[in-house]
């Protein structure tokens, strides 16, 4: 370890460990996987175990709901089709998603839906990669009518209180189709929503299920087995339940059990914003291959312009201000969302310094207690999985604490 400029130092390794370990032992997190690579090196933890209530250990294959960390991934099926031609950027989304056409929008954002002019222009396949088709799950906004009726419509949320979509493509394309945007398309960055329309805009264009297409075009040429919408019944014991502990209380509430919970059959909904469950190392695969420029095993994957243009800043100055008044807010609400800037397609990209990570770092959070970055200066990979959800100070404070000392491991 520490040769060269290949690795991370023997001790910065061993402080990582100590730092995750005491989060574990605090009680605060059950257990996590942490992936560190670099070069050819890579180092994983598995520290504390699969339950609250012990059982089990963390494993290196321990399956996670990577919820928002699903972002950077799915959206390279959209990438495959801009590579082949078969999308372009400035293409309107109409003649795939013909619910879109014809858009009205809000006079105000937080005005009443029917207070509406008609969009100037169509939503363009651009619009959904840099999430600005003009509507999102804005939590800033409570309150607001829109976003109350994207809730009530089964845009967003289940019976249950499960936040991801409920209805099948169409369906779900149909209510969101009776909505008005908040936003003039390409006016203003608003998350998550467009991720989950461009998994249906990939199954209409490819006539395939979306997790099907990116199976092929992704998953399987990257050996990413344990990768999908649902955790199969043989690999259901891999999957730790989701807790959402009560941060006021410290009681542990389990939000999503493994057997017979939300992951664990396939979702009417595949989604893009927030669905996919992975491992530490399917995930490595990924980010390395965005990192080689879009090759895996001499294999390609992406083009290098496509790797280039989605880890790049897409927002102008003045989405960059909103994107960042979301951030702030976030941070706020408990979610360790912060220091980034930028925004490329489906993932942050840090536009500048804000903490220990260069400029240039790309990638994302999960709510479920995930976070996954690739840092092409330092040809660094950083991955940590837990499942004890962002709701809480927890979560957050070990992610920070993970890449504080996994920066500090660096050994050149």
């Amino acid at each position: 370890m520490g040769q060269g400029n290949s690795g991370f130092s023997a001790a910065g390794l061993r402080r990582l460990r100590e730092v995750l370990a005491r989060h574990v032992e605090s009680g605060k997190i059950p257990g996590l996987v942490a992936l560190v690579g670099r070069g050819e090196e890579t180092h994983v933890e598995a520290i504390g175990t699969m339950r609250h209530d012990g059982g089990a250990p963390m494993r290196r294959d321990t399956i996670f709901r990577m919820a928002s960390t699903s972002k950077p991934v799915a959206v390279s099926a959209t990438m495959v089709l801009l590579d082949e031609c078969r999308l372009r950027l400035d293409d309107p989304v109409d003649v795939w998603l013909p619910e879109l056409a014809d858009r009205q929008v809000l006079k105000r954002p937080d005005g009443p839906l029917d207070d509406t002019v008609p969009a100037r222009r169509p939503i363009l396949v651009r619009d959904l990669l840099t999430s600005m088709l003009g509507l999102g799950l804005d939590m800033t906004a409570k309150g607001s009518p829109i976003l109350a009726a994207l809730f009530e419509q089964g845009v967003y949320g289940q019976e249950d209180g499960w936040l991801l979509p409920a209805p099948g493509p169409d369906e779900w394309m149909r209510r969101l189709g009776t909505l008005p945007l908040a936003y003039q398309p390409g006016e203003r960055w608003q998350y998550n929503l467009s991720d989950d329309v461009l998994g249906v805009l990939v199954a209409r264009v490819t006539g395939q299920s979306f997790e099907e297409f990116l199976r092929e075009r992704i998953f399987d040429p990257l050996g990413m087995k344990d990768t999908g919408f649902h955790v199969p019944a043989d690999k259901i014991d891999r999957l730790p339940p989701l807790y959402a502990p009560d941060w006021q209380t410290g009681e542990f509430n389990v939000e999503d059990e493994a057997e017979g919970g939300h992951h664990s059959k396939p979702p009417a909904f595949p989604s893009s914003g927030g669905g996919l469950d992975s491992t530490a190392d399917d995930y490595h695969a990924y980010f390395r291959m965005l990192l080689n420029g879009g090759t895996h095993n001499g294999r390609r994957i992406l083009s290098r312009p496509a790797v280039e243009l989605m880890t790049t800043n897409q927002l102008p100055p003045e989405q960059l201000a909103a994107r960042m008044a979301w951030a702030r807010d976030a941070v706020h609400l408990g979610y360790g969302l912060g220091q980034h800037g930028g925004w490329g397609f489906g993932m942050a990209v840090r536009t500048y310094r804000g903490d220990y990570a260069p400029v240039g770092q790309f990638g994302w959070d999960g709510g479920a207690g995930t976070t996954t970055y690739a840092d092409p200066h330092n040809q660094l990979v950083g991955i940590l999985l837990t499942q004890t959800g962002m709701s809480t100070p927890d979560s957050a404070r070990a992610i920070h604490d993970f890449w504080t000392t996994l920066y500090q491991a660096i050994d050149d």
